[in-house]
């Protein structure tokens, strides 16, 4: 037992009283930029609402490490042993385009296979993957699904503010504090707008594979709260081909750099953890803050390796186009937390209009060997 830990209990959320009638809205949101991503991106299939650029699907192992601390070594984190995974690199942005159009935001997607237990994606309750969805910034946007409706709905149309250069992002700046005018001075969205700006502006666009993921929103671990990270070991950055990245050089440059280094080399990342220590500098319900290190240090619970393989092929996009992740398709020891956490248990909802309209399997793969042999 660690009593400097802060121990879960269900009390520890909020959730606005009014969620179901925001989350109504929210899918509906999501389901209509699924049905309409095939004419408004171009390819005539639909795309994701979010992570929409793939970067390359990646076969992986996941160490889960013995003599773990006691607090850390709770849930799927307690079992040493290996699992089989895949990871889906991407970048962040609901749109398709060149790399140094899609702005600084990266995405890590990891599905680990023959993980016992019910998970808590409503439809798929018997499913073996457990997944983690993570991005290259340890905060959030927004921190209430009423906030999040309109500034998805701004972020959708990011371009358009930026293509009037300096007017334009100001009346984006204004548009995410006020609603477009519709919040009230109290409900300023300021941590929000401040939060906007961090990940736009002080995220560094780097090689994927030396690049650190976090999960931005809190999870339940086992008896307490934690954070997840997935960071890039040390031994691997240094032997690194391409350690630093020009996105003018070509439209597509993340890609051709996953390639060039998997085929290179092996690469391991630490997945680690980092529990809540104070619910005041360390909250669940507020996404827009950092948890503080100093009070609560990320420790290693596994490793994360990818073997050398080739990843070059288009059959590649196809297949990482094709799965669907989920942060609640997890056991209840690691149910996501806060209102936030709450509002993308509906990605499962737009990921079925994608597929649907793709003609692709509703199902989850029974192992990443089903997927990349």
């Amino acid at each position: 037992m660690s009593p400097e830990f802060v121990r879960y209990t269900p009390e520890i959320e909020t959730i606005d009283p009014n969620i179901d009638v925001l989350l109504e809205q929210i899918i509906n949101f999501w389901e209509k930029k699924g049905r309409e991503s095939p004419r408004t991106e171009g390819t005539g299939r639909a795309v994701r609402g979010a992570h929409a650029k793939s970067f390359g699907l990646v076969k992986a192992e996941v160490e889960i490490l013995a003599d773990v601390p006691e607090a850390y070594a709770q849930g799927f984190y307690a079992e040493p042993g290996r699992h089989g995974a895949l990871m889906r690199f991407s970048s962040t942005s609901g749109h398709l385009g060149t790399d140094a159009q899609l702005g600084p935001g990266l995405g890590l997607a990891v599905k680990i296979f023959d993980v016992p237990g019910e998970k808590l994606v409503e439809d798929e309750p018997t499913s073996n993957t457990f997944d983690l969805v993570l991005k290259n910034n340890p905060i959030f946007i927004s921190n209430t699904a009423k906030h999040y409706l309109f500034i998805e709905d701004i972020a959708n149309n990011i371009h358009a503010y930026l293509a009037r250069g300096r007017a334009g992002f100001h009346q984006l700046l204004a548009d995410v504090l006020t609603g477009r005018g519709a919040l009230k001075q109290p409900d300023w969205a300021w941590e929000e707008m401040f939060a906007l700006v961090r990940t736009a502006t002080q995220t560094p666009l780097r090689n994927p594979l030396l690049t650190t993921y976090w999960t931005m929103g809190a999870m339940r671990h086992g008896d307490y709260v934690a954070k997840i990270r997935i960071a890039p070991a040390v031994d691997s950055a240094a032997h690194a081909i391409h350690p630093d990245l020009d996105l003018a050089a070509d439209a597509d440059v993340f890609h051709p750099t996953l390639v060039d280094e998997l085929k290179a080399s092996a690469f391991t990342f630490d997945l680690q953890v980092q529990l809540c220590a104070d619910l005041t500098a360390m909250p669940v319900n507020v996404l827009t803050v950092e948890w503080p290190e100093k009070l609560s240090p990320f420790v290693t619970v596994g490793r994360v390796r990818l073997p050398r393989q080739d990843i070059s092929g288009p059959e590649n996009f196809e297949k990482g186009d094709a799965l669907a992740f989920n942060q609640w398709r997890v056991t209840a020891d690691h149910r996501p937390l806060g209102e936030i956490m709450n509002v993308r248990r509906i990605y499962s909802a737009s990921a079925k209009v994608r597929r649907t309209l793709n003609h692709q399997s509703q199902t989850e793969p029974v192992s990443a060997e089903s997927v990349l042999p």
